[in-house]
């Protein structure tokens, strides 16, 4: 499966059906969206260009540049420079989506209200929730978010991805970096794991006797034969992956000592990146439409199953077979966007259909990808098929994959920012 730009955009197709219009007396509906990432600036993109200004569409997003998740980890390994994965709002707005730069603190769903941090508040008729992760408080036991500059998680892009990078760069000769890997479900599956790989592209250039340790709650990690393929072959003696069979799953930190306790066995380290639990973003617990970790969905359009006029997308959401990641959230956008056009318009409304793939790097050229098809069912977003990269692939197959990668994040940036 090759995808360009153009191939990506129209990966979406389908039959169309109608929708009812919502009836108003006056004036045109408005959709708010929080959260400016790939769920939420796609969602405002295609609502604003399909609806032809039938619809107002306000974005709201607290940083006026947005630094993806995806191909972060290419960053700490050299790959990118940080301009090459940051991305700003005027394309956005020169599409019709008004731009506001602000923090969203509060929904009022029963007037259809936000309020603003700044002081304003704004109406909606339909609110669409796409603020990624926060971090479960004391999942990894002795860090906290005052700890992440000591320890950083860098797994919100941007100026956590810069520390992180710092602090690897100033690792003395033969030190270690530490990886706190966090238990399912979270954002981007594969991310931990391209990470390390990263790291140890990263060292093996600059620092080749240090030394990485991976503490993992899990037995198990996505593409784990492949990664593991990949780690023997590129970096062999390198890696240290501890699983929850050997006490990955009992880990404590001390920010302040720069210790890791695995199983009971305290280690000095040098660098150390805490992945915790996660959960959605806080707007979400705001608006009470979580179960307290999640926002539980219907499959169809994306709305929440608390509120049919509240929608939840991307990393946010319980929705069934997905992995949290930008491709899913960028394909659950359109759909929802094509749901909420419908039901503000009248227009057409085609079948939920959602598609995924996962790329990453084990070292240069080796790009590794998982993917899969999915459809709504009553219960949740179904897998139909998939794919994965098998180990013992040549070079060839492998570089074509990672030159695949890189023509799909021109085509998802486009389509989320253009």
């Amino acid at each position: 499966m090759t995808l360009n730009r153009r191939g990506f955009l129209g990966a979406t197709a389908a039959t169309a059906v109608l929708a009812a219009p919502m009836v108003r007396a006056m004036g045109k509906p408005n959709v708010v969206v929080i959260g400016g990432g790939a769920g939420g600036a796609t969602a405002a993109r295609y609502i604003a260009k399909d609806s032809k200004g039938e619809i107002n569409v306000t974005l709201i997003e607290p940083t006026r540049k947005y630094y993806t998740c995806f191909f972060s980890n290419l960053y700490l390994g050299g790959f990118k420079e940080i301009e090459d994965i940051g991305h700003t709002y005027g394309g956005l707005a020169a599409g019709g989506v008004n731009v506001v730069h602000d923090w969203a603190v509060g929904v009022d769903r029963d007037t259809k209200t936000v309020t603003l941090a700044g002081g304003g508040s704004m109406k909606y008729d339909k609110l669409i929730l796409s603020p990624g992760i926060d971090f479960v408080d004391m999942a990894v036991p002795g860090w906290d978010i005052t700890s992440q500059n000591a320890m950083p998680h860098a797994y919100k892009a941007g100026s956590q991805t810069e520390l992180l990078k710092a602090q690897l760069t100033a690792m003395p000769q033969g030190g270690t970096f530490a990886m706190v890997a966090p238990p399912n479900p979270y954002r981007c599956p594969p991310g931990p794991y391209e990470r390390v790989s990263m790291v140890a592209h990263y060292l093996k250039n600059n620092n080749p006797t240090a030394k990485i340790i991976v503490a993992d709650p899990k037995p198990k990690f996505s593409k784990m034969a492949l990664f593991q393929e990949g780690w023997a072959n590129h970096y062999d003696g390198m890696i240290d992956w501890v699983g929850s069979d050997f006490g990955g799953d009992s880990v404590s930190v001390d920010p302040g000592a720069m210790t890791v306790t695995i199983d009971g066995e305290v280690t000095n380290v040098d660098v150390c990146n805490v992945i915790p639990a996660m959960k959605a973003g806080k707007i979400a617990d705001i608006a009470s439409v979580t179960d307290g970790n999640w926002a539980p969905v219907n499959a169809a359009d994306m709305s929440t199953k608390a509120d049919p006029d509240v929608y939840v997308l991307g990393d946010a959401s319980q929705q069934g077979d997905m992995p949290k990641s930008g491709f899913s959230a960028n394909s659950q956008a359109k759909v929802c966007a094509n749901a909420v056009r419908g039901a503000l318009t009248g227009s057409k409304v085609f079948p939920a259909k959602f598609s995924n793939t996962c790329w990453s790097l084990i070292e240069t050229n080796d790009g590794v990808k998982v993917g899969a098809t999915y459809e709504a069912t009553l219960e949740k977003i179904a897998k139909v098929d998939g794919f994965i990269s098998k180990t013992g692939e040549s070079a060839e197959v492998r570089e074509a994959t990672y030159q695949e990668s890189e023509g799909w994040y021109v085509g998802i940036t486009a389509d989320m920012f253009s």
